[in-house]
């Protein structure tokens, strides 16, 4: 477990894990690869999104190995009853859409990575907009964070969860029982651009570095070769956030 972390927040989430634990363990088989190579301080975690379920996947695989993740979600997930008191003593980060805002939760996730604690972060932003499910365009969220703290950023890929609970469908599938194979790399190299100013150009190179990271660890997953564009939204007519995104060019 994480140092700093309040007697509360411990229980609470411990309670929440081995519920989690339990339920996807009855779910899924799974096989975890080079989780012997994480680090062993405060560390931000970079996962693909493919589908609602997969923050129960990616909690699972962190908790299973000994560590307690803390995202940063949606601030509108705090407002909803129980769930959000869950989220708030369960030491989750809320994260306001409003620029003003922003910045509050980052400080909240420099705090947990000074603790030594572990922070994801969906760069993506989103489930992918991608029709084949291959990591989009990121944003700058994360390496944001990375560049302010130095923290080490963690890509991470995970592949079959999307059978479980396919993106934005209402009712998981459960029959036949499906395989989930949760992987981590190295670090990604940031650090000729820690000591640079953090100008756009910077922040979406780092960005740029992360993806590219999360996206050959699942085409390794999926035994595939990755598009050579990354999919954006934006260029698609697609909106950023919401279920409603589906374009004529799908």
């Amino acid at each position: 477990m994480s140092q700093g972390e309040s007697v509360k927040t411990k229980a609470v989430f411990s309670v929440l894990a081995g519920l989690v634990r339990s339920s996807m363990n009855c779910l899924i088989g799974k096989t975890w690869k080079g989780f012997d190579t994480l680090p062993d301080g405060g560390y931000i975690l970079c996962p693909n999104h493919l589908t609602e379920i997969d923050p129960l996947v990616v909690g699972h695989a962190i908790y299973s190995n000994g560590r307690l993740p803390r995202w940063l979600a949606k601030e509108s997930l705090f407002k909803v009853p129980v769930l959000g008191w869950l989220l708030r003593n369960s030491g989750q980060i809320p994260v306001s859409r409003s620029s003003a805002n922003a910045g509050e939760s980052l400080k909240n996730a420099k705090k947990v990575l000074e603790a030594g604690g572990v922070i994801v972060i969906y760069p993506e932003g989103t489930l992918t907009r991608d029709p084949n499910l291959w990591p989009m365009v990121g944003r700058t969220g994360a390496a944001r964070l990375a560049l302010q703290t130095g923290a080490p950023v963690v890509p991470m890929a995970h592949w079959g969860d999307q059978e479980l609970l396919p993106r934005y469908a209402k009712k998981i599938s459960p029959f036949p029982r499906k395989h989930v194979t949760v992987s981590v790399g190295k670090p990604v190299n940031l650090d000729d651009l820690r000591e640079e100013p953090r100008t756009r150009s910077v922040l979406q190179e780092a960005t740029e570095r992360i993806m590219e990271a999360i996206t050959e660890l699942q085409a390794e997953l999926r035994k595939e070769t990755a598009p050579a564009t990354r999919w954006d939204p934006t260029e698609h007519g697609q909106s950023q956030t919401g279920r409603n995104f589906d374009s004529p060019e799908q």
